[in-house]
Parts: structure tokens; sequence; C-alpha cells
């Protein structure tokens, strides 16, 4: 499966840039090629032969690769129409990737932010085109087990290096604020869920209770990606190894535990659900369990302590309230990928094994 930096997750054999007639675009392309001109990031017979191809995937925001003559970007921006507060913020993905540029965190180059909605009719942001793959099957079909045991192994040290960059130093003040990470994450995505269910869920509703009632609360802050996963990875073609990390809209300074969890929930996600690895044979697939690939992070951050049911069961709350939003996107006619719906339907499957956990009948040892 082939992809390039910007792209998002699908289910299998997309990930691909598709063709794309000015129909499929929410935007003007006539207008883009203007940008382009008068920002002199592509000449006038360059951007003549303008080529915009919709990525598949990016199930909050649209990516697109553009071509104008020999220059290739990678164009992002939010999806049109209504959005809920906080949303599909690209400014914040543009500025964490330009910080933390030659940080030894693999992220594209990052080029033009444009916050002026009159040229597309909403902010976006160019950056460059990797040519890597992005696998976005959790068990990485195409590869090797010795391969796929590198990249987990590689996918825990780059994680453990994003959280011990110096934010600070990368000039990301104010990037999030400061303390009570898991009370103020909670309270959010208690409100999101209350602002986009598209139905009545009390497993959600007893979830952000107890969350709340349960909070493992302290000080530690650093860079969260937010959403930090196999198919938000761009691999190099022939080494087992991460060229680029992507899709940084849920990006904040928070804490490195949370992040942790969210790149573990995977193991509690079924293939068939969302290219996730629960019920997978992962010894003949030389991928490492949770708690082996904790074990790995946990080594290469010299972070004192791991995960406990509570971070979990957080980590898979926060994805039910993400996907149930991809459900009221798609509902409302506004969601950035076609099977916005399916995934939507996600919501109460992540949140009853969040219980199963807390109850003590889905084991995380």
């Amino acid at each position: 499966m082939t992809a390039r930096a910007g792209e998002g997750f699908q289910p299998a054999d997309s990930g691909r840039p598709q063709p794309t007639g000015t129909e499929a675009l929410d935007f003007d392309p006539g207008s883009l090629k203007t940008y382009l001109v008068g920002t002199g990031l592509a000449g006038e017979r360059a951007a003549a032969s303008l080529k915009i191809a919709k990525i598949a995937g990016g199930q909050s925001n649209p990516t697109y690769r553009v071509a104008a003559g020999e220059k290739v970007f990678i164009l992002r921006k939010p999806p049109r129409g209504n959005n809920l507060p906080g949303a599909h913020q690209v400014d914040r993905e543009y500025r964490v990737m330009a910080a933390l540029a030659g940080s030894g965190v693999p992220v594209p180059e990052m080029i033009r932010l444009e916050e002026d909605e009159t040229f597309l009719g909403t902010s976006f942001y160019l950056m460059e085109w990797l040519d890597g793959v992005v696998e976005h099957d959790s068990r990485l079909p195409e590869r090797s087990p010795a391969d796929r045991g590198a990249i987990y192994a590689d996918k825990a040290k780059v994680l453990a290096s994003l959280h011990g960059a110096d934010w600070r130093a990368a000039g990301l003040e104010g990037f999030g604020k400061e303390g009570n990470f898991f009370s103020r994450q909670i309270y959010r995505w208690t409100k999101q869920w209350e602002a986009s269910k598209t139905r009545e869920d009390p497993v959600i509703d007893e979830l952000a209770r107890w969350l709340k009632e349960n909070n493992a609360e302290d000080d530690t802050l650093s860079i969260v990606h937010g959403d930090y996963r196999i198919g938000n990875l761009m691999l190099d073609r022939q080494a087992p190894r991460i060229i680029g990390v992507l899709d940084w809209e849920l990006s904040t300074l928070g804490h490195p535990l949370a992040d942790l969890a969210h790149a573990v929930s995977v193991w509690f996600v079924k293939p068939e659900e969302y290219g996730g690895l629960f019920g997978c044979d992962l010894e003949a697939l030389g991928i490492p369990g949770h708690r082996a690939f904790e074990a790995a992070y946990l080594e290469a951050a010299g972070a004192p302590r791991g995960l406990s049911a509570f971070h979990y069961a957080f980590a898979l709350f926060r994805f039910a309230v993400i996907f149930e939003g991809i459900a009221s996107r798609a509902k409302a006619g506004t969601a950035a990928s076609e099977n916005a719906e399916t995934v939507g339907a996600l919501a109460p499957i992540l949140a009853r094994r969040a219980a199963d956990i807390l109850a003590g009948e889905l084991p995380i040892d």
C-alpha cells in the first residue's frame, strides 16, 4: 500500500491519491492556482498544469496531493461547513510539525500556513510530499515478521523521542494548558459527546462519570501527538523504520501516558473494525503484545511508571467520542471520508471494551 505524507486512515486498499475532478473538491482549483503563483510557490506555467488528487483517508481534514509542474505539495484543510468548536485546527498541526523540525522526531517539512479563508473558503497549509509507505492495517501485511517487529520497536522509540522533546525550546509555549490534563480532557470529550451524539449510549455516559471520579492525575507534561498509530506513520519503502509522523490535529501539551494509551488502544480494536490487532496471533506476526510495546517505550523514555486501567479506559472513551463525531458529520453530510458512517459505528463498540476493561472482563496484563 503506497501513500504520501498527509494521509489518514482508510480500510484495505485505500490510502492512495485518487484522481479528483473539480466536482469532488470543496474549493475552487482556480483560486489555488492564483494563490500558488501569487505566493511564488509555483510559476504561471507550472500552475497552468496543476493536478489535484484527493488522498483517501483523513476522517477529519480533507487532504490533497497538489502537483504544479515539478513541484509537489500536500495540502491539508478543514472541511467546509459547520464544525465542532475546537475541531479541525490545521494551524495547530502546522505549528507543532514546524516546531519539531530538526528535533529527531521525523516530520515533513512545513511550507506555508494560510489562515485567510478567502482563498479556498477555509484556512489550509502546504507541506512537503514524502515518498514513503503508509500501512493502515496494524498487522503490516506487506512486511515480514522481522520487519514488523523492527517497525514496532521504532514506533516505541519515536514516541519516546517526541515525549522527550523540549517543548519550551521548540517555541510551543501556549500550545496547551499546563496542569490538570486528564481533568480537562475528560471534561472536553464529555462535552464533545454531548454536542455530537447521534443517539443515547448509557455506557459512554457511565464511562464519563467513572473517569471523572477516578482520575489518575499528575503534573507530567510533554508534547503529545494524540493519534499515534500505524496509519499515521510514513514508513521507509525499503527499511523497517519511520520517516514521517503525520496527522497532528489532536496534538497538544499533555500527559505522555495518555499518548501511550492512545497508541496501545489498537491492541483492543479488531482488524476489521479499524485496522487493529485485537484477537490476532501476534507471535506469528512478529508483533509485540501491548505490554511489551509499552515496556519498550518506557525503557526508551526512561519513564518511571506505565499504564493503568484508567489510562486504557480513557483512551478508548476518547476514541469512542471521536468516532461518534465522525458519525455526526456523516449524518450532516460534512464528513471528509466516504466510510465515515461505518467508522462512526465503532463508538459503542470501543465504549463497551473500555467498560469491560474496568470490570476486569477484558484483561490488560
